[in-house]
């Protein structure tokens, strides 16, 4: 078994408690006797210290060869309309303003409209970019440039039509509280290449999303493994500083007294949670001079700056009431840049999050508006790993938690579309250059390689050398895994 195999690791025994309740009389009632004495309850003594988990930030090998090192997810919170970016629809244009048959919209549950709505035909226009021929939107020219490098997927799909539910599949494989999110299970199974910083990074930008943290939640895992939120300015984690006149040696010496009182605290109980308060403690020591560093582009040149638009402004002739907020262009932009500087210094996974993709109204306009603001920097974001070496070891991803529907929201606008939509992905052991999955005339269903959230992490898994199917944790009487009880490896995604 090699050390992936969690189902089998040595801190994950069963709880004594559960093991005393199913002891019986005979020689079970002997074990309990010596169980007893061993808790000190006959003894007086104490319970005896058990490994905890590893450290987060220790680098694990992976099931087999890893394609990938990195991965940095741009999580697109609302739902883009894939109809709108990844997936020309001419028939809709045909059929503008017409109604769907019946049987297509039956026991269809959707988030606003009524079975009643309309088709709506895209405004943009879509052309073949680069020798593969991808057709990308007007709104994407930049990307367009790398359609070589990017496999596009039509066909995925969900259950879940309302943003909260949706996302935590898109986040944690089911949509339920409490498990952990897709970085927190690369962390847990790989570690990160990184000492001094988090394993696992999260920026933000827009309004937010709606699941909030459940999107980078550690779930049942050790917080060791959770998404540790940076801040794109200032100070990267609030009260990460030291007090004025606090040297960093005085620093040192009580924060080494503090481990020694966590780990004898650690050695009574055997609480995994107090190793990861000890590992958290001497992480936001490192981070003192770490972070600040990393956060620093003043270093960085000014065709890099430019290329990712960092100073660029906001633009006038669109706006959007949902994904827009003062210098979002530029945080965007920063963020983009900051995920090729955390990757560089060795962490593991990147959220980049933006929201809000979620065009009920005013489609053509705030689409535009967040379409321009993704456009360059991520772009730029290929272009740059590419340069640097980086991009083969390093998988992008884009996605929002479900579409759009190809019915119209009043005149402007497309409700929640779980049934279909678009995801791509670049570098990584990624082969580029494709496009998985076919759906129908109004994008409305996968006709041809339909591909299931709980597929795509299994993929994801795989570039990133795990195998979703050994990849697990016991919890409540199970061995829990991102995928659930499905997914399977979509092999044509696979260089």
């Amino acid at each position: 078994m090699g050390p992936l195999d969690t189902t089998t690791a040595d801190w994950q025994q069963t709880a004594r408690r559960d093991f005393l309740t199913s002891a019986a009389s005979g020689l079970g009632a002997a074990a309990v006797a010596g169980l007893l004495c061993t808790d000190g309850a006959l003894a007086g003594g104490s319970v005896p210290f058990q490994a905890p988990p590893p450290n987060a930030l220790t680098p694990r090998p992976a099931h087999f060869g890893a394609r990938a090192r990195h991965c940095i997810f741009v999580y697109a919170a609302g739902g883009p309309s894939q109809l709108d970016l990844f997936d020309p629809k001419p028939e809709l244009l045909a059929r503008d303003g017409q109604q769907l048959p019946d049987s297509i919209t039956e026991n269809v549950r959707f988030a606003f409209i009524k079975k009643t709505a309309t088709l709506l035909a895209s405004r943009r226009t879509f052309r073949p970019r680069g020798e593969c021929g991808m057709e990308l939107s007007d709104l994407l020219p930049r990307l367009g440039q790398h359609a070589d490098q990017m496999a596009l997927v039509r066909t995925l799909h969900t259950e879940a039509f309302n943003h909260h539910p949706a996302q935590l599949m898109l986040s944690t494989g089911v949509a339920r509280f409490g498990r952990p999110s897709f970085g927190s299970w690369v962390l847990y199974g790989l570690g990160s290449e990184s000492q001094e910083l988090p394993g696992y990074v999260v920026l933000s930008a827009g309004r937010g999303a709606s699941g909030g943290s459940t999107n980078w939640t550690n779930g049942f895992l050790p917080s060791s493994y959770q998404g540790v939120v940076f801040r794109g300015q200032g100070e990267p984690v609030l009260n990460l500083t030291s007090p004025v006149g606090v040297t960093r040696r005085l620093q040192r010496a009580s924060l080494e007294a503090i481990t020694r009182l966590n780990q004898r605290r650690a050695e009574r109980f055997g609480d995994s949670e107090i190793q990861s308060r000890i590992d958290s403690y001497e992480l936001a020591f490192k981070m003192q001079r770490a972070a600040p560093d990393v956060l620093d582009i003043s270093r960085e040149s000014q065709a890099t700056l430019d290329a990712y638009g960092v100073e660029r402004p906001e633009p006038t002739d669109v706006k959007s009431a949902h994904g827009g907020g003062a210098g979002v262009y530029q945080s965007f932009s920063r963020n983009c840049l900051l995920a090729r500087r955390l990757v560089e210094r060795g962490v593991r996974f990147v959220t980049l999050m933006h929201a809000s993709w979620d065009q009920h109204g005013k489609l053509n306009e705030e689409l535009t508006y967040n379409a321009r603001m993704a456009d360059q920097p991520l772009a730029a974001l290929i272009a740059d790993l590419k340069q640097r070496g980086l991009l083969d070891s390093t998988l992008i991803v884009f996605a929002g938690e479900f579409g759009r529907t190809p019915l119209a929201q009043g005149t402007d606008g497309r409700d929640h579309h779980p049934g279909a939509f678009s995801v791509w992905m670049a570098g990584g052991g990624v082969r580029g250059g494709q496009i998985v999955g076919k759906t129908d005339a109004f994008g409305w269903a996968p006709v041809e390689q339909p591909v299931h959230l709980n597929d795509l992490h299994a993929t994801l898994l795989h570039l990133l050398g795990l195998d979703h199917l050994r990849l697990s944790r016991r919890f409540g009487g199970l061995d829990v895994r991102l995928t659930n009880v499905a997914g399977r490896v979509v092999e044509e995604l696979i260089a």
